[in-house]
C-alpha cells in the first residue's frame, strides 16, 4: 500500500447495518473520501426484532450535511429480493458499486447447551447468509466493470472462539471461508475480498466489557483498517484485526507436520508424535485448500519413491 492519500472519489459503496456503530463509522469515513454511499440499515434491535428506516436516514442525512452523496436502504440481508433490490438502487442512482461492506449483524448469546436452534440458525441466516445475499447480487456488477472491493465482518469470536457466542462464531469464522474462496474467484476481475475483524464498543458490545475498556474501544478506531481493506490498492485475502488503535493479521496456517503412513500402529504414532505436528516452526499459509493435498502427497512421493 503506497503512503499518498486513500482517496474514494467516484467510488460507490454498499454497506449493510450502517444505521449505527461501526457501519455508521464506515459510511462516514467513505463519504468523507469521495465515495457515493448506500446506507443500509433494517433498524430492528440488537437481536433482530423489529425494524425502522430512521436509523438510516439519520446517517444520509450526516453525509449529505457535509456535501457528501447517500441513499438510504431499509432492505433486510437475509431476504434475497430486496437485497438485489439494493443492489438496483444503486446502480440506478449512481451507475456502479466499487464497494460492499457486510456489517449487519445481530446477536443472540447463550451457552450452547441453553440454546435454541432457532437462534443458532438466525444469527447464521443474518451473518453468513446475509453476506452471501450481498455478495451475490453486486457480484454480476463487479464482473462486469472488473473492479470490485468486498469486506466481510468477521470477529475473534469466530477465529478464537467465545463463551456464550457458538452461533455468531460459527457465522462468523464461516464468513473467512468465504473470503478464500471468493478472493481466488473474482481475482481476474480485479475483485479483491478481505476481512476484517473488529474490537469496539457498540451496541452490540455494550454488556460484554466494563465502562472503561468501552472508552478505550471507539468504533472510529477500526476505520482505518476499512478503508485499508477497501482502496484501489487493497490487498486481498487479508483478515486484519482492529481495536483501540492497534491493528494486527490473523492468518489460517498450516504446519509442516510428519508423514506416518499406512502402517497399523498409524494412530499410535500419530498421537506419539501430536507435539511435534503441531509445532508451528516454517508452518505456511497455502494459497488455496488443493496446496494441503500437494503438501501431503510430496510427502508421500518422497517417502514411498527416495532419490
Amino acid at each position: 500500500m503506497s503512503h499518498t492519500n486513500i482517496d474514494f472519489t467516484g467510488r460507490v459503496a454498499i454497506i449493510t447495518g450502517a444505521g449505527g456503530g461501526l457501519g455508521r463509522e464506515h459510511a462516514l469515513a467513505l463519504a468523507k473520501r469521495g465515495a457515493k454511499v448506500l446506507v443500509n440499515d433494517l433498524g430492528g434491535a440488537r437481536d433482530g426484532s423489529g425494524g425502522s428506516s430512521a436509523a438510516a436516514l439519520a446517517v444520509v442525512e450526516e453525509i449529505k450535511n457535509m456535501g457528501g452523496e447517500a441513499i438510504a436502504n431499509g432492505a433486510s440481508v437475509t431476504d434475497f429480493a430486496a437485497v438485489e433490490a439494493m443492489v438496483k438502487q444503486a446502480m440506478d442512482t449512481w451507475g456502479r458499486v466499487d464497494i460492499l461492506i457486510n456489517n449487519a449483524g445481530i446477536l443472540r448469546d447463550k451457552s450452547f447447551a441453553k440454546m435454541e436452534l432457532d437462534d443458532f440458525k438466525l444469527v447464521l441466516d443474518v451473518h453468513l447468509m446475509g453476506a452471501v445475499n450481498c455478495c451475490k447480487a453486486v457480484w454480476p456488477v463487479m464482473t462486469e466493470q472488473k473492479y470490485g472491493r468486498i469486506l466481510m465482518t468477521t470477529s475473534s469470536s469466530g477465529l478464537y472462539g467465545n463463551f456464550g457466542q457458538s452461533n455468531y462464531g460459527t457465522a462468523k469464522m464461516a464468513l473467512v471461508g468465504l473470503m478464500q474462496t471468493l478472493s481466488i474467484e473474482g481475482a481476474k476481475f480485479d475483485i479483491r475480498v478481505n476481512s476484517l475483524a473488529p474490537t469496539a464498543a457498540t451496541r452490540m458490545t455494550e454488556n460484554l466489557f466494563p465502562e472503561a475498556m468501552l472508552q478505550a474501544l471507539q468504533a472510529s478506531d477500526v476505520v482505518p483498517a476499512m478503508l485499508v481493506l477497501t482502496a484501489e490498492n487493497a490487498p486481498t485475502r487479508t483478515i486484519l484485526c482492529a481495536g483501540a488503535g492497534s491493528f494486527e493479521a490473523a492468518h489460517i496456517t498450516m504446519t509442516s507436520g510428519a508423514w506416518i503412513g499406512r502402517g497399523d500402529d498409524a494412530a499410535e504414532q500419530l498421537a506419539a508424535q501430536l507435539a511435534g505436528i503441531k509445532n508451528r516452526d516454517g508452518e505456511i499459509v497455502p494459497e488455496t485448500g488443493l496446496a494441503q493435498g500437494h503438501h501431503e502427497l510430496t510427502r508421500a512421493m518422497s517417502q514411498t519413491h527416495p532419490d
